[in-house]
């Protein structure tokens, strides 16, 4: 099990965390997110046992994604009216139990509903980032090296989960998949209930009241706003490039399922990079580092454009896309991170409610895009959304930034 140094808790107040802690935070949010990718490979194989059509299966991803993003909106704000431990404890415990219900669903109802349950119950990695910034609150290399870490593991997660279920449903079937998921999950609440300290509420207010306070602390704070708008359009561009990437490589270069896979693994690149990211937030502080990362997301666009004629143009744009985007992500958090610590929970779920809303809308608007003019269209709407994304990010905030405790 992993030990606290001495000096973690004092007197009943949380201090400087060990490496060690925030390590494991990172883990947290590495098996968390992975759940809820776990279903993608999954869907041929659960067709073919339920006896039911792929089309209806495609529910399963949908419902996973629809409950994360209500999770993330009803949820993540308790964060900022309760014990945060206890939170995290009770949703690892509660999504391991909807994970096991996947396992034995009788029917593809049954496992539509479940994964709507997976999905709800685990925003997880948008409760710890806050509270890793709370542990390591003044501790050496800052909060941005911290929310770079912790959105590392994230994506490791994300990543690893894809690879990790589909080989293994080739092993053992579909259902171990989400068994052996459960069991990961359960065995992370038993370390993380030893190893993390209590930690109480950011200020004394009720969770009710955090989510009325929302639109309200987005309407009262420019540095909210232009870092969540920021975020929203350039998940707009984020949408569209992998949303149309399938339609590329299918239609242009004939490649199969498994060829289509392997380009997610170049993102394996974004995971290295995120800490880095972080840092660049604390040297340059976030219009600095919003500036460098969401201009390498132009840049990638530009690499893209001729993507459609040859491959190692196209692998090189995805690896310069995915860096910008994942690393503006840990720079947007580490902005808003340096606002008030009792609204950091609601301003992760501002940040996250709207950059899901624009990665929807983009893979909307890249699917119209490509209809009408193919790849030079995508990469112009791409383009366009994330220099729009670039001009609110870094455009001064001409009031206090900070807005007053809601």
């Amino acid at each position: 099990m992993i030990a606290l140094d001495s000096d973690l808790v004092s007197g009943g107040t949380v201090r400087r965390p060990a490496r060690r802690l925030i390590l494991l935070l990172a883990a947290t949010s590495a098996v968390t997110a992975a759940n809820v990718y776990l279903s993608q490979p999954l869907l041929g194989a659960v067709a073919a046992s339920l006896g039911v059509g792929p089309d209806l299966l495609g529910a399963v991803p949908t419902a996973t994604q629809l409950g994360y993003a209500a999770g993330i909106l009803l949820l993540v704000p308790a964060g900022d009216s309760h014990d945060r431990r206890r939170l995290i404890l009770g949703l690892g415990t509660a999504s391991a139990l909807a994970l096991a219900v996947c396992a034995a669903a009788p029917s593809a109802g049954w496992l539509i509903a479940a994964s709507f349950a997976v999905g709800v119950l685990s925003p997880v990695p948008q409760l710890v980032t806050p509270l890793a910034v709370a542990l390591a609150d003044g501790a050496d290399g800052g909060r941005g090296r911290t929310v770079g870490t912790v959105q590392g593991g994230l994506l490791i997660g994300v990543l690893a989960s894809r690879a990790y279920s589909g080989s293994f449903a080739d092993l053992a079937g579909w259902r171990a998949v989400y068994g052996c998921s459960a069991v990961l999950t359960l065995l992370l609440v038993l370390v993380l209930r030893r190893a993390l300290p209590r930690v109480p509420a950011a200020a004394a207010v009720r969770y009710r009241d955090t989510l009325a306070s929302l639109p309200r602390l987005f309407a009262s704070a420019p540095l909210v706003r232009r870092v969540t708008v920021s975020g929203a359009l350039v998940g707009i561009a984020f949408g569209a490039f992998w949303t149309t990437l399938t339609f590329l490589l299918v239609g242009h270069y004939h490649l199969g399922p498994t060829a289509i896979g392997l380009f997610g693994l170049l993102a394996a690149a974004s995971a290295v990079a995120s800490p880095y990211a972080g840092r660049a937030a604390d040297r340059l502080g976030h219009r600095g580092a919003l500036a460098m990362l969401i201009g390498l997301v132009v840049v990638g666009w530009l690499i893209l454009l001729p993507g459609g004629t040859g491959l190692g143009w196209l692998i090189a744009g995805v690896i310069v896309l995915d860096v910008g985007v994942w690393g503006g992500q840990a720079a947007s958090q580490t902005a808003l991170f340096t606002l008030d610590p009792a609204i950091h929970n609601r301003l992760n779920t501002l940040y996250f409610t709207l950059r899901f809303l624009g990665i929807a809308l983009g893979s909307l608007a890249g699917s119209l895009a490509w209809s009408a003019g193919g790849w030079p269209a995508v990469v112009a709407t791409g383009a366009a959304a994330t220099v729009a994304g670039l001009i609110v990010g870094v455009l001064p905030v001409r009031t206090p930034a900070a807005p007053r405790r809601i």
